[in-house]
């Protein structure tokens, strides 16, 4: 005998953004607490070497490339919940976009990290701000590389709220590659007493 009844698996993968009738709404937080919260995503380009060298010696044409979808990321951290219909409308205490060169990975590594004192998460937020700074680097670069690959956007932690913190987990570095998060889910640890 199943312990799950169907209607019990039901209720229990019920989406949150979409109410009995199957319609889409915005979740009520107004009884959460209001707590200090952050997430961090992450996101990766490959490029070409010969495009690489343009991007870290600043010789792209369109001007220089990491400094801008720094930019452009933390602009659009900032209006995430114009982008996607159901976020909330947050206030951001910090948010910072990093783009670090790996030459010999062939790849940009993108890093958003975004915080708030709200009653709800930060997350996507993070990964907006990486995906725009993504989408950024490809606009700035696709006049000299039209076959830029704009790839492993993940969250990588979030901390805070009822749910408390979840770490991706890592997993074993390869020749020339750092640890990197495995695409498996990760784990959450529920924060003790709230």
């Amino acid at each position: 005998m199943d312990p799950n009844p169907p209607a019990q698996r039901a209720e229990r993968r019920s989406l949150t953004h979409v109410d009995r009738g199957g319609r889409p709404r915005m979740v009520d937080v107004s009884q959460k607490p209001v707590t200090a919260r952050r997430a961090v995503a992450e996101a990766e380009i490959a490029l070409a070497p010969e495009t690489m060298s343009l991007v870290i010696d600043g010789r792209v044409e369109k001007g220089d490339v990491l400094t801008v979808a720094e930019l452009a990321g933390v602009m659009a951290g900032k209006r995430t919940a114009e982008l996607i219909p159901l976020c909330h409308p947050i206030p951001l205490t910090d948010l910072v976009v990093r783009i670090t060169p790996d030459r010999p990975a062939g790849v940009l590594r993108i890093r958003c990290e975004a915080a708030t004192t709200a009653q709800t998460g930060v997350e996507m937020e993070a990964l907006t701000g990486a995906s725009v700074a993504a989408l950024t680097v490809y606009d700035m670069v696709k006049g000299v590389e039209r076959g830029v690959t704009i790839r492993e956007i993940r969250l990588v932690s979030k901390s805070g709220g009822q749910s408390g913190e979840w770490h991706r987990p890592e997993t074993p570095a390869g020749p020339g590659r750092p640890a990197r998060p495995r695409r498996a889910a990760g784990r959450v640890t529920p924060r003790r007493g709230g």
